[in-house]
This record gives structure tokens, sequence and C-alpha cells, in this order.
């Protein structure tokens, strides 16, 4: 009898002194790093670090300025060294190299996420059938307009009547459209064919098909190269840079990009709107543009990866989602919530018509193919043969 007082006595403190042990591990003070731009992300995450901490007094949040492209190389070198983030932002389309690199952790609670937040973010962050990250923003790019200089009810359906605009316009010192020539990130939407034509087809991972360089394709960027008849600009001169500054003093009537620079255009005090962009066809669906997701990815570095995790989902709530879309100045949020914004709809709508950027590695082939070969074709060089190469790079990169 007293053998088992003795030992029950032993239980009682073990069971003590693990609860102890327990409660103890709940208030350790932990610091988790973020990885994020500046420019409005880096705000968001500071705000919503500190009414994270506010829940959770035991959890710091530390912001460290790394921008978005910079991030997924960075990791590379960061994380095994041990001087890595606990958490970073980085674009979907590099979900292939982040995880072929060992870099991320698969999303905790993959089922429970998709369930909260928007079916094209979770696909955009599902490789092989599991998910990675955590989706904080969706994105893709619309025409944007000048209403000083084009009514609403004047804006081209399609792109025939874009170019009849283009080839009318009588606006000294203005032009009738603008947009980033030398960027395949935007001109992918000539290959597109109204949405039957995607890169690497449907699920963005055939590597043997491209659809870049067929025929489609080739008819797509002829609509494109058409346009230099009307926008008498070498692809030189159209940069992003040029492009953004132009349409911010008021000198461009309808401009291709994205919600990054609704703020940029607020502040430079331009009346302007947002529609979704032409069609190929009288009648036919807005042509299919890339969307994004931008997403927070545990590091596989990280020695808080649950932490680190549950923060993530933090960023996914509504009261934080409304937080970082006013921050950012336009960026769409990753779940189903209203947002007050007279912008919204136009970017909504072109969602409906867009499609994930592939995320196989072989998109690092894509994109400096991509850019040369949609600048030579603006200033009038072949087409199939500018479009085969892209398709070669594409498949060395593929090997």
């Amino acid at each position: 009898m007293k053998r088992f007082k003795v030992l029950a006595l032993f239980f009682m403190i073990f069971v003590m002194l693990f609860a102890l042990t327990a409660c103890d591990k709940k208030s350790e003070k932990i610091t988790l790093t973020v990885w994020e731009s500046t420019l409005g992300p880096d705000e968001f995450i500071k705000q919503a670090g500190e009414a994270y901490t506010k829940k959770n007094p035991n959890v710091e949040i530390k912001y460290v300025n790394v921008e978005l492209g910079d991030s997924s190389g960075q990791i590379a070198l960061d994380g095994p060294a041990g001087i890595g983030p606990d958490l970073f932002a980085a674009p979907h389309d590099k979900l292939g190299e982040l995880i072929n690199g060992g870099h991320i952790l698969e999303t905790v609670d993959a089922d429970k996420v998709r369930e909260m937040v928007l079916s094209s973010t979770a696909s955009a962050l599902t490789y092989n059938g599991k998910m990675y990250g955590y989706p904080v923003s969706a994105e893709t790019y619309a025409l944007f307009y000048n209403k000083d200089l084009i009514a609403e009810k004047d804006i081209p359906k399609t792109w025939s009547e874009l170019k009849e605009f283009a080839k009318n316009f009588d606006k000294p010192g203005k032009h009738p459209f603008l947009m980033d020539v030398g960027n395949g990130y935007y001109t992918i939407i000539f290959t597109t064919g109204g949405g039957t034509n995607l890169l690497f087809g449907p699920d963005g991972t055939d590597v043997e098909n491209t659809n870049i360089n067929n025929e489609i394709a080739v008819e797509g960027m002829r609509v494109f190269q058409g346009l230099r008849e009307v926008i008498d600009v070498p692809a030189a001169d159209l940069t992003t840079a040029y492009c953004d500054g132009a349409f911010a003093a008021g000198n461009v009537a309808l401009y291709i990009t994205g919600p990054w620079n609704i703020k940029n255009f607020t502040d430079s005090g331009i009346n302007f709107g947002v529609k979704p962009l032409p069609a190929m066809t009288e009648g036919g669906d807005p042509v299919a543009s890339f969307s994004g997701t931008r997403a927070m990815f545990v590091s596989a570095y990280s020695k808080h990866p649950e932490e680190a995790a549950d923060f993530a989902k933090f960023l996914l709530t509504e009261e934080m989602q409304r937080l970082r879309f006013e921050l950012t100045g336009g960026a769409l949020p990753s779940i189903d919530v209203e947002v007050d914004s007279p912008y919204a709809e136009g970017f909504l709508t072109q969602l409906e018509y867009a499609f994930p950027m592939p995320s196989i590695p072989a998109m690092g082939g894509f994109w400096d193919s991509m850019n040369a070969a949609s600048a030579n074709i603006w200033d009038g060089a072949d087409i199939q043969a500018e479009l085969n190469a892209v398709d070669a790079a594409i498949k060395a990169a593929a090997k």
C-alpha cells in the first residue's frame, strides 16, 4: 500500500512537471522574421504583426525588407545558412523552384485554407496535388482608361475597335494606348486565343505542348504587331516605367497595368477607371490574362514552423484582408470579401478570364525569351520565327 502511494506521488509530480513545461512553452517568447516588399506590404506586415501579438503575446513579428522578386533567390542562400526568415512572400510562379529546392513547407490544414480562399489562388499554390503557402492577394491586369481622354461608352470592346480608336485619336502630345510591349507578362494575352490556347495547356504543366508557337498564338501576335501601325513607338521606349509615368501624367487614354498602380495613379490626381481587356472577336470574352497569387511561404528552415503557419493563416482573415487592401492601394483580397473601391469590379471581371501563371520550372525559360520575342515582333520581326525561339528556350530550360 505504501509503495502504491509512493508511485502515485511520483506520477502526480510527473504530471505537474509536464503541465508546467507545456505552459512554459506556450509563454516562451518567439520572434518570427517575415520578409516582404516595401510600398504597402511592409506596413501591412507591421500592423498585422501588432494585431497578432495582441492575441498571442508570446509571439513578436519582425519585418525585414526583401523584395518580392528577390525572395526566392535569397532564401536559397540565407535559409541553409540559418539567417533566413520564418515566413516570406513570393509570387506563385516561383512555386516549382521553391519546392524543388526544398525551401518551403506544405500548407498546414490545407483543406481548411482552400475553403477560406478563392479557388484560383488555391489552384495557383497547388503542385502535384499538394498545397504550399498561404495566398494573401490575387491579381491580374486590366484596361485602365483616362476619363478626360476617353468616355466610358467609347471604351473598345475588341482589339480591332481599339486599333480604330487609336487611328482616329487626335490629341497632340497624348497617346491613345500604351503597354509594355517587351514584357511577356502582358503580351501573353495575344497568344491565348480567347482562353482556349493557354501556356502549357489547361493545367499549366504540359511542357511538350507549350501552345506558344502554334497557329492560334501566331495569329494573335499578328494582331499585337498590327497595333504598331497606329502606335508608332519602338519597343525600347515602351518600358513599364515610361508607360506608368505617361499615364500618371495624364498623357495616355488607355493603358494595360494592374492594381499595384491604383495608389500611384490616385495620388497623381488623374480621373481614371478600370475595365476588362478587349476581346479578340466581336461579342467574345476578354482575352485571357495571367493571374498572379502573392503568397506567404513557411520556410523549411524555420525553427518555429507552427507559429509561422498560424500567423500566415491569420493574414487570411477578413479583417486582415481588408487592411491589406487599404494599405497596398488595391491589391485584391485572396478571400471572398467585399472591399470599398471603384476599381475592384474591373479587375474582378478580368479575373474571371485569367489563368494562373504556370509555376513549373520550365517557366524559367519563358520570361527572357518571351520578353525578347515580344519586343522584336512589335518592331517588325517574323512572328513564327520569334515564337519558335521561345518554344525552344522553354524546352531547353525544362531539360
